[in-house]
Order: structure tokens, then sequence, then C-alpha cells
């Protein structure tokens, strides 16, 4: 893969290395107050590995999960969308996956993770990522998009054992209400599993407190509640 293109501004944010993909990963990782979990993967959104995603990562940490978010664009932030989407096109989706198997491995080897299996959160790009890793490893079992943009084809999702529960703006115009249906029905379809895609009165990124252009805290408060619930109960 081509070298990511280096950006100004705030580093990515980074606590913890792993080996993954044949290379050294980076990520941040938090513990819950107990000092051990269910493990959970949130993945960056095009952006990085962001103050938000760690924000994100920290969340989850305080309501039980061991929670580790891998860098996927190794130490890189956008701060443009021009930039974003460039740094998203030089990550194939295959690489994409890989890094993130590697970051499954992780979080499973560590002595803090009480769970057999993990979970899968992501946002935007990562949400994306979220159905793509866990079409592709059944050590998810439960899987968590927001706003998830699928680039190209949808996944083979035939080896899905993963549930999933999916948050979506009925105003987001990138994601059309017909893809989501697209989209359910592939995954029951070719799976068997009835996803539980929901909608908000609400924009892309509406999760995202630190966008104040399309932040919605009614919905983002409800669909946290809704993941920090459907984690707990797939994960113990």
């Amino acid at each position: 893969m081509s070298e990511l293109p280096k950006s100004t501004g705030a580093p990515a944010r980074q606590n913890v290395t792993f080996p993954s993909a044949g290379t050294t990963a980076h990520g941040y990782l938090a513990l819950p107050p107990s000092g051990q979990g269910p493990g959970v993967i949130v993945i960056q959104e095009w952006w990085g590995l962001t103050d938000h995603i760690a924000n994100v990562t920290d969340r989850l940490a305080a309501e039980g999960f061991v929670a580790l978010a891998p860098d996927l664009y190794g130490g890189n932030v956008a701060h443009e969308s021009d930039e974003a989407l460039r740094m998203m096109k030089e990550l194939p989706v295959s690489r994409g996956v890989e890094l993130l198997s590697g970051a499954v491995d992780h979080l499973l080897g560590l002595p803090e993770v009480t769970s057999a299996t993990v979970g899968s959160v992501g946002f935007c790009m990562g949400g994306g990522f979220v159905l793509y890793q866990a079409a592709a490893d059944p050590r998810v079992s439960a899987a968590v998009p927001f706003y998830g943009v699928i680039r190209g084809e949808l996944p083979d999702f035939s080896g899905l054992k993963a549930q999933i529960q999916g948050h979506y703006g009925e105003l987001d115009t990138s994601i059309p209400k017909e893809n989501l249906d697209q989209l359910g029905e592939a995954i029951q379809r070719q799976s068997g599993i009835n996803a539980d895609l929901l909608l908000y009165p609400a924009q892309h990124a509406f999760f995202n407190d630190g966008r104040p252009g399309v932040y919605n805290p009614e919905s983002a408060a409800q669909a946290w509640q809704s993941t920090v619930a459907f984690l707990h109960e797939q994960l113990g």
C-alpha cells in the first residue's frame, strides 16, 4: 500500500502497539474501572484516530468494556474532507480488514478481556469496515455500524456470525433508505440474520459531538444507549 499523506495539526491518539498484518500497528486502548470486561473494537471515521474516536473508546470502557481503537492510518489525521477522502481511498478494504483482524488478535489475547468474541463499533468509513470485518471474521459476534459507508459492492455475508445493530440518519443523503433496505435484505438472504438497522431524524455523523453542524444530541444519546445494551447482551 502506498504511503499515506502526512497531516498537520494534532497527531492521532495512540497509547499501545501490537503486531498486525505483518507490521507494527498502533492504537488507543481503554480499560474499564473493574480492570476487565468484554472486548470491543472501535473503528475510526475517515478522519483518522481522532480525539472523538478516543473519547468513544473511553466511554465504552466506562460502560465495562475493554475497548481498542486501532489506527488504520498509521498516525495520520485528516483535517479537511479532501484530505480524508484521499486517505480513505489509499486504504484498500482488504488491507483494512487485515489490520482489523490483527487488532482482534491483540484484543482477545489480553488477559483483561473476558469474552471469547468481540464487538465492533465504527463510524462513517469505520461503520462500513464494521460490516466488512464482521462478514470476514467469525470472532466478531456483535457489529454496530454508525452511518456505515460501504465502498463498492456489498461484502459476502454468507459467513456472518455477528448480530447487527446499525444506526443511520434519515436526513443522510449519502446513505439513502433504499440502500439500507438492500443491505438488510442481503444480510438476511445470505446469512439468515435479521439486521436491526435503526433510523433517526438526523444527518450523517449525527453522533460526532465535535461537528456541531450535524451533531444531534437526542439521536446520539438514544443510539448510544441502544449500543451499550446491545453489546452487553451479545458479549455478556
